[in-house]
């Protein structure tokens, strides 16, 4: 017996590892639910070079589309240019302005994203960063009332009636065209400007209600300075800086005509009540504070011209008739003044958009 087992072990291990293996029927390696494996293959060959044929078919479509529909675009624009030069300016801004938009929300929607993944907050963001968040709020909410006024079936016309001829009030600057950039900012600026005299005047009237001479006489000498057209320095400033915290100028106690003349230095509007004009003017002054500090932090070298204009138009300046090396004098010491105050001395930063800006220059009438 142990002979036999010997030997029909020794018979298998002649055959090799597939007479060790379990049993294979043969059709199986070539049957696949009843199919040969080799036609299974072919079908599978042939379904993808379909698949992929009719997907280059349905790109090069769309590729055609597209091209003819370029090319269509092209051919109605320079009719519009030969035919109606004035309307074609309008409607190349009206189409740059939505493309430069959708980019500028492309590239908000990433900041966001940023933000959420590393878990920053507003201020802890680069300047130009920051900026594009501040600037990005504003249009939005300056759009929101065309908006809500198109809601209505055929509302669109009285909408584009409305923004043709109340461009400024109503279009955001991407829609603006370069003259109307430069007449808007300066209409801008006056209005501005109209208010200055109203925030010395409370400034004066609030700084002879201190109980304490000395700081009283330094800050009535620097109203009635600014107000004979000299320009303050730095130093000035920063000597009665203690007086905006604590005491009748500090911001939750200014009056509030004073409060409504602040606002609209800053663009804000006038008509809401007290505690709101309040909270609204402090939250803009300490944005503007955050923005001066990751300013400084990247460098006024780093600015472009046109960031260097609206730097300086954001803080109370009129830069659009300024030289840049003016401007950058303004922004420098603007910047030294608001990396040295603290949170609690806004209404001084506030303030000091007018006393710094009112006879800087002259922009012409």
């Amino acid at each position: 017996m142990a002979l036999s087992r010997a030997a029909v072990r020794g018979g298998l291990w002649r055959l090799g590892p597939v007479a060790l293996s379990p049993p294979r029927g043969r059709m199986q390696s070539q049957l696949v639910l009843g199919v040969p494996r080799s036609q299974v293959c072919s079908q599978l060959r042939r379904s993808q070079v379909r698949s992929l044929s009719s997907r280059a078919t349905s790109r090069a479509l769309v590729a055609a589309v597209a091209s003819a529909a370029r090319r269509v675009s092209a051919r109605y624009e320079q009719y519009l240019e030969r035919s109606f030069p004035r309307f074609y300016v309008l409607y190349s801004t009206f189409k740059t302005g939505i493309q430069a938009l959708f980019l500028e929300a492309k590239e908000i929607r990433k900041i966001k994203s940023k933000m959420s993944q590393q878990q920053l907050s507003t201020q802890q963001l680069p300047y130009r960063e920051m900026e594009r968040l501040r600037q990005f709020r504003r249009d939005v909410l300056k759009a929101i009332p065309i908006g809500i006024i198109a809601i209505p079936p055929f509302a669109n016309f009285l909408v584009i009636v409305l923004m043709y001829f109340f461009p400024r009030q109503l279009l955001i600057r991407y829609f603006w065209t370069p003259k109307q950039q430069q007449e808007f900012l300066d209409a801008y600026g006056r209005t501005r400007r109209d208010v200055y005299p109203d925030v010395l005047r409370g400034l004066a009237r609030a700084a002879g209600s201190l109980p304490e001479p000395q700081p009283r006489e330094l800050l009535q000498q620097l109203c009635a300075q600014v107000q004979g057209g000299a320009q303050p320095h730095l130093a000035q400033l920063l000597a009665v800086r203690s007086l905006f915290s604590g005491s009748v100028l500090a911001l939750n106690r200014l009056r509030v005509d004073h409060v409504r003349a602040l606002s609209q230095v800053l663009f804000l509007t006038p008509y809401l009540p007290a505690f709101l004009l309040r909270h609204r003017l402090r939250s803009h002054v300490l944005e503007i504070q955050h923005l001066d500090r990751a300013l400084l932090h990247l460098g006024l070298g780093q600015l472009s011209e046109e960031e260097l204009r609206a730097a300086c138009y954001l803080r109370g300046l009129n830069s659009t008739h300024l030289g840049q090396a003016k401007c950058r004098a303004w922004l420098e010491q603007w910047l030294r003044l608001s990396c040295e105050l603290q949170a609690s001395e806004a209404s001084l930063l506030a303030h000091s958009m007018v006393l710094l800006s009112l006879n800087y220059s002259q922009p012409p009438e």
